[in-house]
């Protein structure tokens, strides 16, 4: 309790020696928020990387103190700007005696732009030698302390702002983020695929299991839902002869919160004519070759202690995966009652009136997806737990559909649309009977307009949906979500 009242006074004291500062500064006619433009021409990385190029030459950069060391006439401090930090070396006879006094009274956390020439010091540390530096922005708030850092994952998702000045690693992983979106836009691109916006705030509570939001809108006097989905909409475009299409969507979720799971997150839903869910495992393996290579720097890649293999994709479907990691044959349970019987001799749960795709499904959850490490493909689902997917033609207990799995996680799921208007109205207002069945007080619909566009044709169609937030974690090295998201959902502290 002592150390804690400690270092409540020291902060107190840092605060109100800090306003002083800033006091002082008003008092001398010097507003250090009153700075607007400051012209810079270069950024620390290039002079780090590019020494030879810039050795004498004299430059000018702007960013926060991180550290320094005064010594009487002579001072070191380390300045942090976008791309990293780096030394500089200022001296009172250098810079003047009123602007070495200024300097100072500087504080760690200020932001400053430095002018001055590039040289090495006797320890070989690429530095810059200052002739000019001025206050361009004062911190009031002290930076956590060096050598501990922000470390309190709590207080890092709650306070991101902080967690980038002082954990440069952070920034790196957002910088891949962004190169991440990028890659895929420009894969996509290349394929003809049209990069499009549908409706964030949607009329209707569609049947999907998933939670939604619920708004109103004050004009039109009317409930609406964020979306929980960009399907529905994308599959519109196909319809309309937009026959390649994606989108890079927020979605809003309103369930539970883990490792693998935001309120909010980002996905990539793409649809393309003509073509089915084999040609859909193409353009994932393709794909995720392509980052794992420019984003990595390789197709192997390590992830929580696992040695990825993106270069070698292996195709199961789900029948064969069970067999694989049970020894149970699908094809041996001749009934529902088989099926149910062999569930309970290896104690798996299901219902007493459970079907066979029932039992296969959870007989995959069971002893199947904790061993998938590797990246591979689980398709032909049963069509108990598949209700968009188009039905295989041979075998109408399944569907043409696939999810594919890495470490043991789901990243994406994918369908040979099902474009049979009468089917489709029929497997949503089952799906929207279910829900209310579950809970009566639901307000889940039929979303009778995507009935009528099908109504009009829709051609043969793969679509695929994957999170790109689980995909960046992947690319990272990153156990949690929250460090791949800016800004988390959070719960307030109060």
């Amino acid at each position: 309790m002592a150390e804690n009242n400690n270092a409540v006074q020291d902060l107190n004291e840092i605060l109100r020696v800090r306003r002083e500062k800033l006091e002082n500064l008003y008092n001398e006619g010097k507003n250090p928020f009153n700075k607007t433009v400051y012209d810079f021409d270069t950024y620390a990385a290039d002079i780090k990387e590019n020494f030879e190029k810039y050795e004498g030459k004299t430059v000018s950069l702007a960013g926060r103190i991180m550290s320094r060391r005064i010594m009487g006439k002579a001072s070191f401090f380390n300045v942090q700007d976008s791309t990293c930090g780096i030394q500089f070396y200022v001296r009172r006879d250098d810079i003047g005696v009123d602007e070495y006094m200024a300097f100072k009274k500087f504080d760690i956390g200020d932001i400053v732009g430095v002018r001055g020439y590039v040289f090495k010091t006797q320890t070989g540390e690429i530095s810059i030698h200052t002739e000019h530096i001025e206050l361009l922005s004062k911190s009031l708030l002290p930076l956590p302390e060096k050598f501990h850092g922000l470390r309190d994952n709590d207080l890092r998702y709650r306070q991101r702002y902080v967690d980038l000045i002082v954990n440069p690693e952070v920034r790196d992983v957002f910088i891949k983020r962004s190169q991440i979106l990028r890659e895929i836009r420009s894969y996509l691109d290349s394929k003809g695929f049209l990069e499009v916006d549908t409706p964030i705030l949607v009329p209707i509570e569609i049947g999907a299991a998933a939670r939604p939001f619920k708004t109103h809108h004050n004009t039109l006097n009317m409930d609406m839902y964020l979306r929980i989905e960009t399907e529905l909409y994308l599959k519109r475009l196909i319809v309309g002869g937009m026959h390649r299409v994606y989108e890079v969507g927020r979605i809003f979720r309103n369930e539970g919160m883990d490792t693998k799971h935001n309120p909010e997150f980002t996905t990539i839903e793409l649809y393309q004519a003509f073509t089915d869910y084999h040609g859909m495992m193409d353009l994932v393996e393709e794909l995720y070759k392509l980052l794992a290579q420019k984003v990595c720097g390789s197709l192997k890649i390590e992830y929580q202690g696992n040695i990825i293999d993106m270069g070698n994709w292996e195709r199961l479907t789900m029948v064969e995966a069970v067999k694989k990691y049970s020894g149970c044959d699908y094809y041996s349970w001749k009934t529902d009652a088989d099926a149910v019987a062999c569930a309970k001799e290896h104690n798996v749960e299901v219902p007493e009136n459970a079907t066979k795709g029932t039992v296969l499904a959870e007989f995959f959850d069971a002893f199947v997806e904790e061993k998938l490490i590797q990246p591979t493909f689980i398709y032909d689902y049963p069509v108990e737990n598949s209700p968009l997917a188009k039905r295989k033609p041979n075998d109408h207990a399944f569907t043409e559909r696939f999810e594919y799995f890495i470490n043991a996680t789901e990243f994406g799921n994918a369908f040979s649309e099902l474009n049979d208007p009468i089917d489709q109205r029929e497997r949503f207002e089952r799906q929207v009977a279910a829900r209310k069945a579950a809970d009566p007080s639901c307000n889940a619909e039929v979303d009778y307009d995507f009935v009528t566009a099908l109504e009009y044709g829709m051609p043969p169609t793969g679509g695929l949906g994957f999170g790109v937030d689980r995909l960046v974690m992947l690319l990272t090295n990153s156990a949690s979500i929250r460090d791949v998201l800016l800004f988390p959902t959070m719960k307030p502290l109060d």
